[in-house]
């Protein structure tokens, strides 16, 4: 990671200090029998953590937040932050990179410590302190303080990792947190009931009903991992045809993936959602798979310029394309944008010649990346075009080629920027995998 990184999570890490204390300098003092429900909800955090960590990398410790915000509302206390961070800092040890075992561990150390303090300003009380109240009684007494910490602890968490994804790639972090975060602050409201419950049951029941109950969480935990794994799956089954298309000709090597990096700013700058924003980067990955059929092999190792009859093959590979993605379940939806990522906005695209509106949207954006990709990309019987050239053939062709609302978006400061900005990197994040090439230097088409 770069200095700006490193200088932004010793930021946080010494938020975190101050946070936590604060909080001891606001009340030192600890509930009856909190240090018990600190040691014994810790041992059950560190099993999900380590779990997360022997099961899958790619799954995050979700279930872990259970526990952790199980402490805030049982103890509430300047200990809990403290507690909570020990545990993410055992079940970082094996992480390779210092420097994100540190700011993973500062991060949820704030997260809590906010939470903690959320809950106290607004009148919580510990559920320590109420005894054996009933569940009743114990959400009329602590309940909405209670869902103010858990969405004060997500809301801040969201804001401190989409900081970190935003100095790293150079996005605006507050579009990261839009495009990541809402959906799990949602998911933290409806779940926060549940971690309320299981905060009760260990102060009714004690032990024994904590852990009984943390068996049948840790069962959702490993449906949520399979899923996980499906989905992965999935990535790499995407990726291996694109790299089976890409092994056909050297000069497109790398295309399929630029072509998704500037569908997805388009389309983010269009202000799609998440969803569909994922949807289009999945396209744009397989646009080109009809170039997999053997007919295209010839055509595709040619360096001079095609025929007539070898451009009337080429403009069958939407249609291919899209029969191919047809026979695949899971990506009917992304049929009809690949057949006709080649339909012209005037109608004189291929293969149906469908004009406007028509043409669907996915189809238009992915038509304006992969026109983008083609020429700053270097020919055997051209140079790549500079950024002044590009933008002159977008405003010559709006209207034609392109839509125009998308032009004109695409055109503006602010997109324009990210497509071409003053980068030699593009660092793209994807489920907390940095994937990284260069954009100079391109021997591609």
């Amino acid at each position: 990671m770069g200095s700006r990184t490193t200088a932004y999570v010793l930021l946080v890490l010494t938020l975190a200090m101050c946070a936590c204390a604060a909080l001891y300098a606001f009340d030192p003092s600890t509930p009856a029998n909190g240090l018990a429900g600190i040691v014994l909800l810790g041992l059950l955090a560190l099993v999900a953590e380590l779990l997360a960590h022997l099961l899958s990398q790619s799954v995050t410790s979700s279930i872990a937040m259970v526990a952790y915000l199980a402490m805030v509302l049982t103890v509430g206390n300047w200990m809990v932050p403290l507690a909570i961070a020990a545990v993410k800092a055992v079940s970082e040890v094996r992480t390779k990179a210092p420097i994100k075992a540190i700011f993973n561990v500062a991060q949820i150390g704030l997260s809590a410590a906010v939470a903690v303090l959320m809950f106290k300003t607004v009148g919580g009380t510990p559920l320590v302190s109420l005894g054996h109240a009933t569940l009743l009684e114990a959400t009329v007494a602590t309940g909405l303080p209670a869902l103010l910490a858990i969405l004060a602890s997500s809301f801040v968490n969201g804001v401190l990792v989409s900081g970190v994804i935003a100095i790293s790639t150079g996005r605006h972090g507050v579009e990261i947190w839009r495009e990541s975060f809402k959906v799990p602050l949602a998911f933290d409201l409806i779940i926060g009931p549940v971690i309320f419950v299981f905060s009760w049951v260990y102060v009714s029941w004690g032990p024994i009903g904590a852990v009984a109950l943390w068996v049948p969480i840790l069962g959702l935990r490993q449906i949520s991992k399979t899923n996980s794994e499906l989905e992965q799956i999935n990535r790499e089954l995407l990726e291996l045809m694109v790299k089976s298309i890409e092994a056909r000709d050297p000069y497109t090597s790398g295309h399929s993936r630029r072509v998704h990096h500037y569908s997805v700013i388009i389309a983010r700058a269009l202000g799609r959602s998440p969803r569909e924003i994922e949807r289009v980067g999945q396209a744009a990955l397989l646009h080109d798979i009809g170039k997999i059929h053997e007919k295209y092999a010839p055509i595709l190792k040619k360096e001079d310029r095609l025929t007539p009859e070898e451009w009337q093959i080429m403009q069958q590979h939407p249609a291919d394309g899209a029969e191919l993605i047809a026979t695949m379940s899971g990506l009917k939806d992304l049929v009809a944008p690949v057949r006709h990522h080649h339909e012209n906005w005037d109608g004189s695209g291929y293969p149906d010649g469908l004009a406007g509106e028509r043409i669907p949207l996915m189809s238009r954006i992915i038509m304006f990346a992969d026109t983008i990709d083609a020429m700053t990309s270097e020919r055997p019987y051209r140079l790549p075009m500079q950024p002044e050239q590009v933008r002159h053939e977008l405003v010559r062709c709006r209207g034609k080629q392109f839509d125009p609302q998308i032009a004109d978006r695409v055109l503006a400061a602010s997109t324009w920027t990210q497509l071409f900005g003053p980068l030699q990197k593009v660092e793209l994040v994807e489920r907390g995998t940095f994937t990284v090439w260069s954009r100079t230097k391109r021997k591609i088409g």
